[in-house]
């Protein structure tokens, strides 16, 4: 069958189609994604403005038809830290679905560092023992630790590289001090939580699951994302210290010239940076390993493990076999067409007639 994931993440609109089964891996099928940093649409109250608004109700619409267009029998939509720490998240959430009927489920922060967590598991086995796993996001920072499927511990702490680049770091390329000033506010966010971890014990392994790390990676000399995902990759505390100074010294536009950046993640990087460098050296670990799978595959292995238990997804009562799935009207304030009726086997979980 071939599942869906919407998420709504803080850089980031991205819609994940894979073909998959109960007990098989997920293998990818297409992908459909756009730069979206919610937190710059922030206005001083900390609402998502009209305009962030409307850019993500138009995503949502073009990844509902993108994943009807290609036979999707199963859509998991859902958001993390930029529409659950927004002022009016609950309000934009309601809009969503009223103009769009995509049901987006809010994750709280515990929640995504444990689908992330498992993720983890299935992708080491129970052969790794103790995992500690860190995912930085835009408005977050994930942890989790554990030696079971899901985490003893799991904590969201707000210092995602988003975040913390628009708060601190003003100017480009960023004065001494305010990185000073940032690696401060860092270590005495994490101080609490890190001894906290500790006291469950020490993991066997680290990983790292975030396009931060990830980018980090290939700056330090990890392989390209094109070698693909069995490819060992490794992020080694020294050269992060190493490259975190050499990055606070470059502009914005020198660092996409460095391997695996992004337009998109260029003027973060450096908080990322600070953030990973900080969490290996308080969780005393002098290397962490690049893990592929994440989020997104997480809530597709915990679907399909659903689906053991459930049997075949049954259609929606307003909905027959075969029958169009109901779309939505075109939205006043979207400005953006509803996409045309199709037809799929099974309804799209997440979206709802109104």
């Amino acid at each position: 069958m071939r599942l869906g994931v919407l998420d709504i993440g803080s850089n980031t609109v991205h819609l994940l189609l894979v073909d998959a089964h109960p007990g098989a891996r997920p293998v990818a099928f297409a992908s459909h994604k756009r730069p979206l940093s919610l937190v710059q649409f922030l206005d001083a109250d900390g609402n998502i403005n009209d305009a962030g608004q409307h850019e993500l109700i138009e995503f949502v619409l073009e990844a509902w038809e993108f994943a009807a267009r290609h036979k999707a029998e199963d859509l998991l939509a859902f958001c993390t830290s930029a529409i659950r720490e927004a002022t009016n998240g609950v309000e934009v959430l309601a809009r969503v679905k009223h103009e769009t009927t995509v049901t987006l489920q809010e994750l709280t922060g515990s929640e995504e560092a444990s689908m992330t967590f498992f993720a983890v598991r299935r992708w080491y086995g129970w052969g790794a023992g103790p995992i500690l796993d860190l995912d930085i996001g835009g408005g977050s920072f994930e942890m989790a630790l554990g030696q079971d499927e899901l985490p003893e511990l799991a904590v969201s702490v707000p210092l995602g590289a988003s975040r913390l680049t628009r708060d601190w770091l003003h100017n480009d390329p960023p004065t001494a001090k305010s990185v000073k000033e940032l690696r401060k506010y860092i270590r005495h966010t994490l101080k609490p939580v890190v001894r906290e971890f500790k006291q469950l014990g020490r993991a066997n392994l680290v990983a790292g699951t975030s396009k931060t790390f990830r980018s980090l990676a290939r700056i330090a000399g990890a392989a390209p994302s094109g070698a693909g995902p069995y490819v060992k990759r490794e992020l080694h505390a020294t050269d992060l210290g190493l490259w975190a100074q050499r990055i606070s010294a470059m502009t914005v536009e020198d660092r996409l010239y460095l391997p695996g950046v992004s337009d998109a993640r260029a003027a973060q990087i450096l908080a990322g940076a600070l953030v990973a460098e900080a969490a290996l050296e308080m969780f005393e670990f002098p290397s962490m390993e690049i893990c592929p799978w994440a989020l997104r595959e997480g809530l597709i292995l915990r679907r399909l493990d659903q689906l053991i238990f459930d049997g075949p997804l049954a259609p929606a009562p307003h909905v027959g076999l075969g029958g169009a799935v109901p779309v939505p009207r075109q939205g006043a304030n979207t400005g953006t067409a509803a996409p045309a009726a199709v037809s799929l086997p099974i309804p799209i979980a997440g979206r709802q007639a109104n």
